[in-house]
C-alpha cells in the first residue's frame, strides 16, 4: 500500500512540476509563436499593453483607426527594430514582451468583473531601458547610411539605444508587408545590431592583441616591428590601409595606428589552438546572453591554415564574422574589468495603473578575461584616442574615451570596406559603450568615430 501511495505521489508531483514548467518557462515562448492560435484568443480577452521608453515616452500602444483597432507606434521608424511590431508575427520588444503584454495584472476584482461582463482587461505595460534622446541622436548620426549602432551602460548592461538601417515604419507593416518582406536588396526587416554578420576588420585586433598578451605576459612590451606598408609571409602578402608606412613601432603604437603588417606578423607568432580557445572565451561560435534573436558570430581557422588565411585572420578578415551586438559585449567586458553583463532592454513590468509587477535587475553572466588583462586592454584602447591613433577625434573632450576602429574589407572589389568603431567613455570609471558599423563607408576613423562622438556628446549633455 505504501509503495502504491508513493508511486501516485510521484506521478502527481511530476504532473504538477510539468504544469508549472510549462506555465513559467515554456508558455511565454509558445505564445510568441505566430502560429499559436492561443495568442489570438488572448487578444480577444486582453487589450495589448503599452511599451514605454525609460522616461515614460510611449513607444507602442493600442489605438483606433476609424472602426478598427490597430497598434500605433508614435515614433514611427525610430524604434523600428528595437520595439518591432505585432502583426505578421512579432518582432523586437513586441516579441520579447509578447506574453506580458497579453497578460493582465489589473486588480483581481476588476479583472473578474470584466471577464464576467465580456469586457477586455488591460494587458501589462513594459518600461524599457531605451533612451529616446540617444536613440534620436544615433539615428541622426547614422543618417542615410546603412548600418547599426548599439549603446549600452557598462556596469548594468542596460541597452540605451539600438538603431538599424535601412528601417521601416511599423505603422505601415500591414499595408506594406509584401513589399517590405520581399526587399532582399535593402533587408529593412533585418536588425543589423543583432543579426548583421560582418567581417570585424581591425576591431578584431582586440582579440589578436589579447591573445598575444596572454601568451607573452612578461615581455609583450618588447614587441617591435618595422612597417614599410606591406608584409610578406610564405608567399602571402598583406598591406596596411592605403599602404601607409608606419616605420619602426612597438605594440602600443601598432595598435593605436592599427598597423595591419604588425598584427599580421603577430599572427604568425601565435599558438593557433590557444587563439581558438580565446575566441571561444570571447563567445565566437557560442551562444550569446542576448534576449533578441541574434546571429552567431563565426571564427573559422583551419588546424593548419595557409599563409594567406593566417594573415587575414590576424587582422579580422578571412572567414571571421561578428555582429555589432557581440562586439559591444566584448568591449563592455573590457570596460567592466573583464565581467560581462547581460544586455537588458527591460527595466520593469507594470499593470495598466502603473503598479510594478516585476522589476528587472542587472545580471553578470561571467568573465571574458581577468581584471588584469582588461586593465591592459583598456590602456591600449585609450591610446587609440590619446596617442594620435585612429580614434584621435575623441581626444580633448570634456570626457575621456577609449576604443578601436576598423575598416573591414568585403566582397570581391578591392577597396570596399565597412567602417567600424567600438569603445567606451569615462575611461577611469566607464559609463557607456558605443559600437558603430557603417556599411561600405570606408575608414572607421573617418566615418564611425564621428558618429560615436555625437552619441557620447549627447550622453554627457553636450548636444
Amino acid at each position: 500500500m505504501t509503495v502504491i501511495v508513493a508511486f501516485f505521489m510521484l506521478v502527481f508531483s511530476g504532473i504538477v512540476f510539468n504544469y508549472l514548467y510549462f506555465v513559467y518557462a515554456k508558455a511565454p515562448k509558445e505564445i510568441n509563436n505566430s502560429y499559436n492560435s492561443r495568442q489570438k484568443n488572448l487578444e480577444e480577452r486582453v487589450i495589448r499593453g503599452k511599451i514605454f521608453a525609460s522616461d515614460g515616452t510611449v513607444l507602442a500602444e493600442q489605438a483606433m483607426d476609424g472602426d478598427r483597432e490597430v497598434r500605433y507606434y508614435p515614433k514611427h521608424n525610430l524604434f523600428a527594430h528595437a520595439v518591432g511590431f505585432s502583426t505578421h508575427g512579432v518582432m523586437g520588444m513586441e516579441r520579447l514582451g509578447n506574453y506580458a503584454l497579453l497578460t493582465s495584472n489589473a486588480p483581481v476584482k476588476e479583472r473578474l468583473e470584466k471577464e464576467m461582463a465580456g469586457v477586455r482587461n488591460y494587458g501589462d505595460d513594459l518600461y524599457t531601458s531605451f533612451d529616446v534622446h540617444l536613440q534620436e541622436v544615433a539615428g541622426e548620426a547614422l543618417g542615410i547610411y546603412r548600418g547599426a549602432i548599439i549603446v549600452m551602460e557598462v556596469k548594468t548592461g542596460r541597452v540605451l539605444a539600438m538603431v538599424s538601417r535601412p528601417d521601416f515604419d511599423p505603422n505601415t507593416v500591414d499595408e506594406m508587408w509584401e513589399e517590405i518582406s520581399a526587399d532582399e536588396e535593402n533587408s529593412p526587416l533585418l536588425n543589423r545590431v543583432t543579426n548583421g554578420l560582418y567581417p570585424p576588420g581591425s576591431t578584431f585586433k582586440i582579440v589578436t592583441l589579447l591573445e598575444y598578451i596572454k601568451e607573452h605576459p612578461e615581455d609583450y612590451e618588447n614587441f617591435s616591428f618595422s612597417c614599410d606598408g606591406s608584409f610578406s609571409y610564405e608567399g602571402a602578402r598583406i598591406s596596411c590601409y592605403h599602404g601607409i608606412k608606419h616605420g619602426k613601432i612597438g605594440l602600443h603604437r601598432a595598435f593605436a595606428k592599427s598597423c595591419n603588417c604588425a598584427f599580421a606578423d603577430i599572427g604568425t607568432l601565435l599558438d593557433l589552438k590557444s587563439l581558438a580557445g580565446t575566441t571561444g572565451t570571447l563567445l565566437f561560435n557560442r551562444e550569446l546572453p542576448v534576449d533578441y534573436p541574434y546571429a552567431e558570430s563565426r571564427f573559422i581557422l583551419e588546424e593548419e591554415p595557409g599563409a594567406k588565411e593566417l594573415l587575414q585572420v590576424s587582422i579580422g578578415q578571412g572567414k571571421t564574422l561578428i555582429t555589432p551586438m557581440h562586439l559591444a559585449l566584448i568591449t563592455s567586458a573590457i570596460a567592466n574589468d573583464g565581467v560581462l553583463m547581460r544586455p537588458m532592454e527591460l527595466d520593469r513590468k507594470a499593470n495598466y495603473l502603473g503598479n510594478t509587477v516585476e522589476k528587472y535587475e542587472p545580471e553578470a553572466v561571467g568573465k571574458l578575461m581577468s581584471p588584469e588583462e582588461a586593465a591592459v586592454m583598456k590602456q591600449f584602447m585609450t591610446e587609440v584616442v590619446t596617442e594620435d591613433g585612429t580614434g584621435r577625434r575623441l581626444e580633448g573632450l570634456p570626457y575621456t574615451a577609449a576604443g578601436k576602429t576598423g575598416s573591414a574589407e568585403y566582397g570581391t572589389k578591392k577597396g570596399n570596406s565597412h567602417a567600424w568603431f567600438t569603445g567606451f567613455s569615462n575611461v577611469e570609471d566607464p559609463d557607456i559603450v558605443v559600437t558603430v558599423l557603417v556599411e561600405g563607408a570606408g575608414s572607421g576613423g573617418d566615418y564611425a568615430v564621428p558618429m560615436a562622438k555625437r552619441i557620447f556628446d549627447a550622453y554627457y549633455g553636450l548636444r
